[in-house]
């Protein structure tokens, strides 16, 4: 194995970090939305069988870090108001 990085390695890494970023922008955006609706639901105004993958999608969402949700949230252009 070489230590050095040669321009095409260089390159490639440089491609596929603007992948990742791009995919990330992309599930932020998805997630910013998914955290929108789910704060706009109330549960009780779900079908039955909605309400199961709202839970699961508002459990996944709140495992998200601060950090990360409010920048879904800004992907978006929303907030979500407590209350």
């Amino acid at each position: 194995m070489h230590d050095t990085i040669t321009p095409q390695e260089t390159m490639l890494l440089r491609a596929e970090i603007e992948l990742l970023m791009k995919e990330r922008q992309a599930l932020l955006k998805v997630s910013g939305a998914a955290a929108s609706l789910i704060a706009e639901l109330r549960s009780g105004d779900l079908p039955p069988a909605a309400v199961e993958a709202a839970e699961l999608l508002a459990g996944s969402i709140n495992a998200l870090p601060e950090e990360t949700l409010q920048d879904a949230l800004n992907s978006i252009n929303a907030q979500i108001h407590e209350g």
